[in-house]
């Protein structure tokens, strides 16, 4: 009897063990869109609006999987990162042009990454001119020093430690029947504050440099077609789970800063005023949140550039080899880390402008990367029987139009902010 029941839990004990070794890229890569500008996007949603957004991830966080599925799908079949196949369907011409804004977006990125942890640690006393380079070393150090296994397991554990917004959200101690109501009840509001931030929200969720760096550390852990369902559940899991910390970002700021008819600017400022609100426990967990937040990013957004540029121009690109083995890769992650680090240690009053020209760019960015995306699934040549079925392709496409629409607002509204009127 014994024998027999071990011989049911094996095979379930050799697919656990298998998704926890092909666990990491979709859960790495959901968890980073959480990064400083969108913890900032979510406390002021929070704070400014209160539990009425809610609804809307449950739509954002299957908008997500989608996108991210087709990503890993394309990494798995063909062995490639997305930026080697946009070269071989576009071209040198086009793929250098997609190149050049997603490096100068996520040069600006990078920036307010850098940006969140001087603010973060500026909350616990420590000046910008010490935890900047500290982190800035110490990032470096880790992926031009590690291994892809290495960072890969440090990866997860940052991710892990975004459940820090949960206990700040519980801590808040919010009504929770109508966080219920209202995460079940969608709602609209036509005023011009509440159109833009429920774009941003939108907007900040799916980002061009996720496709590039999802698909490449799929390429570069070598990953195979039989493990495909595994970093599918890797990439649902991902989704849910960076969907849900936003929710209880939201939560927290709509508890406390909505609740005592506050307003605020930045995550910092959330930080700060969750202290007499929620208490201090809450809000130095809330700022140790977008310390990791923005840590975590500060790494992983000028790695997803450096495999994008190196893929694109046929460089070696992989965490794993030498200095002397990818010096343009290292080189690539090197220039962004100090570039990124080095504006932010300058006097400069504000950010807004660098954060408002990334979110451009990436709003002119994303369209052309989806539909490229569609059109290399879509690929039998490429991708044999793992093409999209006609239902997917439908849903994707819808998604896609409603997804390049909004994104065009959000480049208007963010080019032109006084174009919808006041904020109110």
């Amino acid at each position: 009897m014994a024998l027999t029941r071990w011989q049911k839990l094996k095979p379930l004990r050799v697919r656990l063990l298998l998704l926890l070794s092909v666990v990491g890229p979709g859960i790495i890569t959901a968890n980073v869109d959480n990064d400083a500008g969108g913890i900032t996007t979510y406390s002021i949603a929070g704070a400014h609006y209160g539990y009425s957004l809610l609804w809307m991830l449950t739509l954002v966080t299957l908008a997500l999987i989608i996108v991210q599925e087709m990503s890993a799908r394309l990494g798995i079949i063909t062995g490639k990162g997305l930026a080697s196949l946009i070269r071989e369907s576009l071209g040198v011409r086009w793929t250098t042009l997609i190149i050049v804004i997603l490096l100068v977006a996520n040069l600006a990125n990078t920036v307010s990454e850098f940006a969140g942890v001087a603010a973060s640690l500026e909350i616990f006393g420590i000046s910008k001119y010490i935890s900047v380079p500290l982190v800035a070393i110490g990032v470096w150090l880790m992926i031009v020093k590690g291994s892809y296994k290495a960072v890969e397991r440090i990866f997860l554990v940052a991710s892990a430690l975004y459940l820090a917004y949960v206990v700040s959200g519980i801590m808040a101690n919010p009504p929770w029947p109508q966080v219920l109501r209202e995460t079940v009840s969608p709602s609209f509001h036509f005023n011009a504050g509440y159109v833009t931030i429920f774009i941003t929200v939108i907007g900040t969720t799916i980002a061009p440099w996720m496709q590039f760096y999802q698909q490449s550390s799929i390429a570069d852990k070598g990953l195979k077609p039989s493990e495909l369902q595994y970093e599918r559940l890797d990439v649902i899991l991902g989704c849910i789970f960076t969907d849900v910390v936003a929710a209880f970002i939201i939560v927290a700021c709509a508890a406390t800063i909505f609740a005592h008819g506050l307003r605020i600017d930045t995550a910092q400022d959330a930080a700060r005023a969750l202290a007499p609100l929620a208490g201090p426990y809450a809000a130095a967990l809330f700022a140790f949140g977008l310390l990791n937040a923005s840590v975590f990013s500060a790494a992983v957004l000028p790695l997803s550039t450096a495999y994008a540029v190196s893929e694109a121009f046929g460089w070696e690109s992989a965490v794993s080899r030498s200095w002397k083995e990818a010096p343009v890769f290292f080189g690539i992650y090197t220039g962004l880390i100090v570039l990124g680090a080095g504006i932010i240690l300058l006097p400069i009053q504000s950010l807004i402008d660098a954060m408002l020209s990334s979110q451009t760019l990436n709003g002119v960015l994303l369209p052309v990367i989806l539909l490229v995306m569609l059109r290399l699934i879509n690929d039998k040549r490429l991708m044999g029987r793992f093409t999209n079925g006609r239902f997917f392709n439908l849903v994707s496409w819808a998604m896609v139009v409603v997804l390049i629409a909004l994104t065009l607002i959000l480049v208007i509204t963010s080019s032109f902010p006084g174009l919808l009127g006041g904020a109110s």
